[in-house]
């Protein structure tokens, strides 16, 4: 049996981290007060140092190390917020840092990492490849490991985050947050069953990258065997041992939203709160969105980070719009006559519909002769909208088809 984190680890965590972590803001949703009908808020994780809550863990560990531990130095594996949160602890606690990352992390994360001093070595195509190259290394080295999640230290500094969302919001009902190896969830858990045993803890998971359930059904950490999600900041494969036991005692749900419900509320995020949010940063809006849960309130959704890739983030966009029905990829087909192109766009025009790009082929083998396919993105008002312009231009006689890339609306739409 393991021993769990306490509410006073936390509370020594808090006061360590006093002048070098940010109190981040908790801000009220309006678009998801409305939707849930509950107050509902944004922890903004986001607007931490090192842009993720990640540093308060790994200087929480780092800043309790002995003289002679400092001075072998310390290393890490991560796919980048805990890269970038090692990074600045070690360099303000005055020792060096080595962080191992999976081959094709975000190019942002890895400059950011290099930034604040460290060195940076690449391994596997995961975290968990990451880690045992990190082992390794600090088995041939000395160096201090640094585990992203698994270690008292990091969980009780994860969970300042818990005890800041209590003196910002005292009546809180729900907290919500993402999940992947599961150290900000357990020590949020602690602080908040603490503090209100009555609180529900609930956490998110990739589908793509959901090691807990099965974990949970089997009564121990199972691995799995690869992930696939756009949230690389929770694409742990399997829960660590210390964290599965603080999940297993203290979390009252884990719940799963797909790729398609992370483009679109990081969508929202960015649309009506102005928030630069990664994907895994969103996973629990993308929950409440999907999920409606019935919890008391009010509710808390923590983001977890704001460390996106420029280029993704542009990706996530478009893949969001369509996922809240709101972005059309379409095949036209239609006359090859001076005037047919016009035609198509004046009618996408009359619905007051965007056309993003336009494309023409006559190259198409399955084209009768004298026809041509016009492919178009179109950025339209939301699915009925959608579905107005879909029948409009197929009831002026024009063959249509949805090209891949178009995604269903999303279960319900936050206004």
């Amino acid at each position: 049996m393991l021993d769990l984190v306490r509410l006073e680890d936390i509370e020594k965590a808090r006061d360590l981290l006093a002048g070098v972590v940010v109190r981040t803001p908790l801000e009220e949703s309006r678009p998801l007060t409305e939707s849930l009908g509950v107050p509902t808020f944004l922890k903004c994780e986001n607007q931490q140092r090192a842009g993720s809550y990640k540093v308060r863990g790994a200087y929480n560990r780092i800043s309790r190390l002995s003289e002679a531990e400092r001075s072998r130095g310390v290393v890490a594996a991560s796919a980048g917020n805990h890269a970038q949160g090692v990074a600045l602890a070690a360099g303000l606690v005055g020792t060096r840092a080595t962080v191992f990352m999976p081959e094709g992390a975000p190019l942002p994360k890895v400059t950011a990492t290099k930034g604040y001093g460290a060195t940076i070595e690449y391994a596997g195509h995961s975290v968990d490849d990451a880690l045992v190259a990190a082992k390794a290394f600090a088995e041939r080295t000395g160096a201090v490991l640094i585990h992203p999640f698994d270690h008292p230290d990091v969980i009780a500094g994860q969970g300042t985050v818990g005890l800041e969302i209590l003196d910002q919001c005292p009546a809180v009902g729900t907290i919500i947050t993402a999940v992947g190896g599961g150290g900000l969830v357990s020590g949020v858990a602690v602080a908040a069953k603490a503090l209100r045993p009555d609180i529900r803890v609930i956490g998110v998971q990739a589908a793509g990258a959901a090691s807990y359930p099965p974990s949970l059904a089997a009564g121990s950490p199972q691995k799995l065997t690869a992930s696939d999600t756009i949230a690389d900041g929770i694409a742990v494969l399997r829960p660590g041992d210390l964290t599965f036991a603080h999940v297993s005692k203290l979390v009252d749900e884990i719940v799963t939203v797909t790729d398609d419900d992370l483009s679109a509320a990081l969508l929202l995020l960015l649309e009506r709160h102005k928030m630069v949010v990664e994907p895994a940063g969103a996973a629990s809006v993308a929950a409440l969105r999907t999920h409606r849960p019935d919890t008391p309130g009010p509710i808390v959704a923590i983001l977890s980070g704001g460390n996106i890739d420029p280029m993704l983030l542009l990706k996530v966009i478009e893949h969001g719009l369509a996922a809240a029905g709101r972005f059309l990829r379409l095949s036209v087909r239609c006359g090859d006559q001076p005037g047919e192109l016009a035609g198509v766009l004046t009618k996408i025009a009359q619905y007051r519909a965007n056309v993003i790009d336009v494309e023409h082929s006559r190259q198409n083998p399955r084209l009768s002769f004298g026809q041509v396919e016009v492919f178009l993105s179109v950025e339209t008002r939301g699915p009925d909208h959608s579905k107005a312009l879909i029948g409009a231009l197929r009831d002026s006689g024009y063959e249509l088809t949805m090209l891949p890339g178009q995604h269903p609306a999303t279960r319900y739409q936050v206004p």
